[in-house]
């Protein structure tokens, strides 16, 4: 699925719900394993998070799937998932030859996951992304959003 924000194409920008805490600990996971800082992140329910769903043309309302924008194109789920193991330090591009099982096994067991997350891993009582990741890797509005954009 194309978008229409202009990212940089070596940075990967990762949507996640803010308020699980399953999301936030993958995002620490991959902050700790991205050591050449290819990740951007951004809530799914920040101005900027909001302002991307948009112009990929998904849901806005709909916070139950991490989304990773890469290179003009949008990936859900368990294929997010997926690409940014791809992206990480060390061992983890192996997991990515988990991507020859058929999307909809692999989305099936995505969607238990997300469906269940909030009862296992709880809530996270505020968005912890900012420091989790970093401020200069944490997108959360227009204008950081903005910076991250090709300049002309």
């Amino acid at each position: 699925m194309a978008i229409h924000a202009r990212i940089p194409d070596h940075l990967s920008i990762l949507l996640v719900d803010g308020e699980c805490a399953l999301c936030h600990g993958m995002t620490r996971f991959t902050v700790q394993r991205d050591k050449q800082a290819k990740f951007r992140f951004a809530s799914l329910q920040s101005e900027a998070g909001q302002h991307l769903l948009i112009r990929a043309g998904l849901d806005p309302h709909a916070f139950d799937s991490m989304v990773l924008l890469e290179q003009g194109r949008v990936y859900l789920r368990s294929s997010a998932a997926l690409r940014v193991l791809r992206g990480l330090d060390g061992g983890w591009p192996l997991l990515f030859g988990l991507i020859i099982i058929p999307a909809p096994i692999r989305d099936f067991v995505y969607r238990r996951i997300a469906k269940w997350r909030y009862r296992l891993f709880g809530r996270a009582d505020a968005c912890l992304l900012p420091s989790i990741a970093g401020q200069s890797r944490f997108v959360d509005d227009i204008e950081s959003l903005h910076k991250l954009e090709p300049q002309s």
